[in-house]
């Protein structure tokens, strides 16, 4: 049985030069390592993501191990398709299924992370994955459903995600200050704050790109049927 395989879309910020970056990290690679070794690199770096953020309790040194695992996650992660291109080693069935659900484990472990640090309450961190789980639901349909596998929206992809992360925890050690604001009778956080926000833009964005990627699919299967 052959399936189609689906398209990439990336069309994010930073895409240009990370390319030519993963592109020279790729040609340099010993052969030794394989695509799958990157795969669960990225997930460790999601691991030392949540110690980081952990022991951030303790001291806010620790937010410095935090962003050390945004670089290990973003190395692992977004090398291991490009060492597979670049070696014209695809498996894009194994790929997909491998480097997605790692792709689930590793966001939740960072959902979990930011959670436990004393910088964003546990719930409002959850609100903001769900939030992030709600397009990565809706990104796989339309890889099976439209044949376009879309990485960023609005310019924003995980690799800008992760240098916001690296932003903030730099901004806080340097501060060393959370405070607090009043909100419907309760206490948050600026980092409380703005994870609302960005997790209701993630529904808003969920919400736009149902309804756009409908009339995709709808005139698809109408060209299927003629």
């Amino acid at each position: 049985m052959e399936h189609e395989v689906a398209k990439r879309v990336n069309e994010s910020i930073t895409r240009p030069l990370e390319k030519k970056i993963l592109l020279y990290f790729a040609s340099k690679m010993h052969n030794s390592i394989s695509p799958d070794h990157l795969t669960y690199l990225g997930l460790f770096g999601s691991l030392v993501i949540l110690l980081g953020y952990f022991f951030s309790n303790f001291g806010y040194g620790f937010l410095w191990l935090a962003s050390f695992g945004f670089f290990i996650n973003w190395f692992g992660d977004s090398l291991d398709g490009t060492i597979a291109r670049y070696r014209h080693i695809e498996r894009p069935l194994y790929g997909f299924y491998i480097d997605h659900n790692v792709d689930a484990m590793t966001t939740f472990i960072i959902g979990v992370a930011l959670g436990v640090s004393p910088f964003i309450r546990f719930d409002i961190a959850m609100y903001l994955i769900i939030g992030y789980f709600l397009l990565s639901v809706h990104t796989y349909i339309d890889s099976y459903l439209a044949g376009f596998f879309k990485i960023s929206y609005g310019g924003i992809g995980p690799t800008e995600v992760r240098l916001m992360a690296v932003i903030g925890n730099t901004i806080l050690f340097f501060v060393h200050k959370n405070p607090k604001i009043a909100l419907f009778n309760s206490h948050i956080t600026y980092f409380d704050l703005f994870a609302i926000i960005v997790g209701t833009a993630l529904y808003i964005a969920f919400i736009v790109a149902y309804f756009k990627d409908k009339k995709v699919i709808e005139e698809k299967e109408r060209e299927n049927a003629s």
